[in-house]
């Protein structure tokens, strides 16, 4: 009997049996961070990184925003429209590279690697096949945590950065032509599109990415006449569905290239290759053959170039004669619009920062989100990135065993 009760007593004693407390997920600790924000040093880049409506957002979340003065002037963004919105402007590169996070658009300079604390993190383009072993070197030295913007991807999978300039070039190629097509010097006066009563004029689209699809979009838009050619079906099967358009659309078959380039009004090159430079698809022959006064722009000068004759031009000086056709062969076609490609950036970049606040920094963004994890290449002075550890024979290690680690 005492047995039993004293089995009784332990299973109504038992705390499965007693009110349990509600078990709640942990938030993340917010933490708030500093962005420096310094003057782009690189050739004619008049891109900035963050517009003032998105410091203000910044600024309103706790978030610290310094900037250097007149940095985005070239983008026809003030140094007062930065102060109105809580920005602290400040005039030496050196008190910028002060902040948690440097963010801008140019690769950081072997300058501003040097004004670079100790354990900072940077997020930046890389354009790494423009760059040296020293490079990474001097960031290791750093012991950066670097991360490349043309890198990140969305929650759909997408290089969010790469497609928003993307689109921003393949629009502004169809306006550079119609400039050129017009121009009273090199061109013959021709409206770009089509009316009433008038042949629309001839627009070639080589390539059914990203550029292409907005080139085309943007052409189509002003009535203009379009054929895309693309070695990949499937892109233009792509491009017609995303168009609901059946426009005409051709693999690359040279005979049939050259006959439509023939009547060409206007060429834009929008090929782009995953790596290396990008094949020559018109051949020097063929521009020969192109009607005078037509123009190329050339999208794709920014890995080599698609056509035979192009060299590469800037913004100063961006167009040269060759057989009777204007060539326009400018990198960074987005820079152009600077004002539009800084909003763009900015819009995508202030996401980015307010999540690595939410998540309680850079290492905690990193373990969680994949997408900006992506774009990493050196974490704390290490890289991280296969490609171009292969690329420049450095040794390189998983991130995933990397933050395991930390």
């Amino acid at each position: 009997m005492i047995a039993d009760t004293e089995k009784y007593i332990s299973f109504g004693t038992s705390t499965k049996l007693f009110p349990q407390e509600e078990m709640l997920e942990i938030k993340k600790q917010k933490t708030n961070i500093s962005i420096g924000v310094p003057k782009e040093t690189s050739f004619q880049e008049k891109r900035i990184a963050l517009v003032p409506d998105g410091v203000a957002l910044l600024i309103q979340n706790g978030h610290k925003v310094i900037m250097e003065a007149d940095a985005g002037k070239d983008a026809h963004f003030y140094d007062l429209e930065y102060n109105e919105a809580g920005a602290n402007i400040v005039h030496s590169p050196e008190e910028v590279y002060k902040a948690d996070i440097v963010l801008k658009v140019a690769p950081p300079s072997y300058e501003e690697i040097e004004m670079l604390k100790s354990k900072q993190t940077i997020i930046s383009s890389l354009q790494f096949t423009a760059q040296n072993a020293d490079f990474f070197k001097k960031l290791s030295s750093k012991k950066t945590t670097a991360i490349a913007f043309e890198y990140i991807k969305d929650k759909t999978n997408i290089y969010s950065v790469v497609r928003s300039m993307s689109e921003i070039a393949g629009n502004t190629s169809i306006l550079i032509a119609s400039e050129y097509l017009c121009h009273p010097e090199y061109g013959k006066g021709k409206m770009l599109g089509g009316f009433s009563g008038i042949t629309p004029t001839d627009v070639i689209i080589l390539g059914a990415g990203t550029v292409g699809e907005f080139a085309t979009r943007a052409a189509m838009g002003l009535g203009a006449s379009v054929k895309v050619f693309d070695d990949s079906i499937y892109k233009l099967r792509r491009l017609q569905n995303n168009l609901n358009a059946r426009i005409y659309t051709s693999i690359f078959q040279p005979k049939v290239l050259l006959k439509s380039l023939r009547t060409a009004d206007v060429v834009i090159g929008a090929i782009h290759s995953p790596e290396g430079r990008t094949p020559c698809i018109v051949s020097e022959d063929m521009v020969q053959q192109m009607k005078f006064g037509a123009v190329i722009v050339d999208v794709s000068i920014d890995q080599g170039g698609c056509f035979e004759t192009s060299h590469i031009t800037n913004h100063a000086e961006p167009i040269f004669m060759k057989y009777g056709v204007v060539h326009y062969c400018v990198p960074n076609i987005a820079s152009r619009v600077a004002h539009t490609a800084s909003y763009a950036l900015s819009n995508i970049f202030a996401t980015i920062l307010l999540k690595i606040a939410e998540e309680g920094g850079v290492e905690g963004i990193l373990k969680n989100d994949s997408g900006v994890r992506n774009g990493l290449y050196l974490y704390n002075g290490i890289l991280t990135n296969k490609t171009i550890g292969n690329y420049f024979n450095l040794p390189y290690q998983n991130i995933d065993l990397l933050l395991a680690a930390f």
